[in-house]
């Protein structure tokens, strides 16, 4: 007999939902995380009093986690304190433009109207679109896209769906241009395109639900990012769900072509019906798992994921209260150079500190208690940046530069600091042990979603199933948690 039903690799938003589906299914599940606390790259750590989130920043799509949580005989709401965040943004454009996005899409309208009248009404046909397309597409989130069977049988289920083809072959620059006449709104609403990581030109005009969505009510977990994966992990545990930390699983056991078990760091041997790994694809299956056990054609196809890229954070602690609007303030440019960006700077292997656009997440605007009394906590989230680069020995260096650069949104920042940490991709892929520091797993094109990418269910290995960003429906905080949801109603229609 099995040591367990159901082995979990990796304790991320993925891991911990399809743990905790399973183990109310009636199933003994054992999570195994390498480090030491949940989340991965939705988790908070504490430095010097200051907590700061490792990656994900924002709660977006809150239906769609609460999906899961419904599922555990609750709600998200009940589990986690969700700050509303409205504005949704205030973005600062190149020429030093604000705009200000409230949660409300008519107070948007008119902030569009402020900036470029003619936009104002298109806003209201591109939300009215994506309105209609959120409806349609809702279920392409939660369903399991393994074969072009399924595939068939979502858009059988939602035949409205089909209208929409053109978001899947046109990119989300041409979606923005299609709606939007203005140079400036464009560049308002471009940024997003980096969640999925690539530029305007290259990014599945799909993603262009994301500015709608965001209306949709944006939230903060009170306590930190690391509030989410807390609550899973507690709901997994009402219904027996174990979870080890700074477990580390090197190998994984397959006998007949099955998955039947691990093999933990110390040598340790736990056996399983059924493994769920979190981890990215290509390090389960070629470093994980092993070519020998793979057909010729599944080891081309792994081999041919592309990493998405990887973003630097930089993690700031200030004794003062910063001059900014909204958490969120967006640092843009034009979509134009957005593109420029990624072929100029990004693919040539270069990172510039003064020549950075990105995130600047105020998480103590919406929970104080992050920091000690009359400090505050800010996290950057700067350009996309190449993983092969000298960045052990540029990082104190780096660290002030962009201190400096990013004084000019935050007048003062340079003399209030009072800790300070950067995180680059070498960091993220030691700590979090994702290759190349990448926290989306591979890029989001059309040729890397849905069916095409890494399947719930493996194709090559029995008893496997994947979930977290390298698998359907991909990177992103309530993407990864209805990952686990896809694989937990797999494991239960075929174990």
């Amino acid at each position: 007999m099995a040591d367990y039903d159901v082995i979990v690799i990796g304790a991320g938003c993925g891991g911990l939902s399809a743990g905790a589906q399973l183990a109310r299914q009636g199933r003994r599940v054992l999570v195994l995380e390498q480090s030491g606390r949940v989340g991965g790259c939705c988790s908070t750590f504490e430095k010097q009093g200051f907590h700061f989130d490792v990656g994900a920043s924002l709660i977006e799509d809150a239906p769609l986690i609460n999906l899961a949580f419904e599922r555990l005989g609750t709600r998200v709401w009940d589990e986690v304190d969700l700050i509303p965040c409205d504005p949704i943004y205030t973005v600062v454009l190149k020429d030093g433009t604000h705009v200000r996005y409230p949660a409300s899409v008519r107070a948007s309208a008119d902030e569009i109207r402020r900036l470029a009248p003619g936009d104002a009404d298109r806003w209201y046909d591109f939300v009215g679109y994506m309105e209609d397309f959120a409806d349609s597409a809702s279920c392409l989130f939660t369903s399991p896209t393994v074969t072009l069977a399924d595939m068939a049988r979502i858009f059988a289920r939602s035949p409205k769906l089909a209208r929409f083809g053109p978001l899947f072959i046109s990119s989300y620059q041409d979606v923005l241009k299609r709606f939007f006449r203005d140079d400036r709104v464009r560049e308002s609403l471009a940024y997003q395109t980096f969640f999925v990581g690539l530029p305007p030109e290259l990014a599945p005009g799909l993603f262009a639900i994301i500015p709608y969505g965001e209306h949709n009510g944006l939230y903060y977990s009170k306590g930190g990012m690391i509030a989410i994966p807390v609550a899973l992990q507690r709901c997994g545990e009402r219904f027996g769900m174990e979870v080890r930390l700074n477990t580390l699983v090197r190998r994984v056991l397959v006998r007949g072509g099955r998955a039947i078990g691990v093999v933990l760091a110390d040598g340790t041997e736990i056996t399983t019906s059924v493994v769920v790994s979190n981890v990215n694809a290509r390090t389960l299956y070629l470093n994980m798992i092993g070519q020998e056990y793979l057909p010729w054609l599944a080891r081309v196809g792994i081999k041919s994921y592309q990493y998405a890229f990887s973003i630097p954070m930089l993690y700031v602690g200030v004794d003062y209260t910063p001059p900014l609007g909204s958490h969120h303030t967006l640092v843009t440019i034009p979509m134009e150079e957005m593109n420029r960006y990624w072929w100029s700077e990004y693919r040539q292997g270069r990172f510039d500190p003064q020549k950075q656009f990105g995130i600047i997440s105020w998480t103590t605007h919406s929970d104080p208690a992050l920091a000690p009394p009359g400090h505050h906590v800010l996290a950057f989230i700067l350009t996309p940046a190449p993983y092969h680069y000298p960045w052990d020995e540029a990082k104190p260096a780096l660290t002030e530069q962009l201190i400096d650069y990013f004084t000019r949104y935050v007048p003062g920042l340079a003399h209030h600091v009072r800790v300070a940490e950067l995180s680059t991709p070498l960091d993220f892929e030691r700590r979090l042990l994702v290759p190349e520091g990448t926290i989306y797993a591979f890029r989001q094109d059309i040729t890397n979603q849905t069916v095409f990418r890494p399947a719930a269910r493996s194709k090559s290995i029995r008893g496997l199933y994947l979930t977290g960003a390298s698998t359907h429906p991909g990177g992103g905080v309530p993407t990864t948690i209805a990952s686990g949801v896809i694989a937990a109603d797999l494991v239960e229609r075929y174990e």
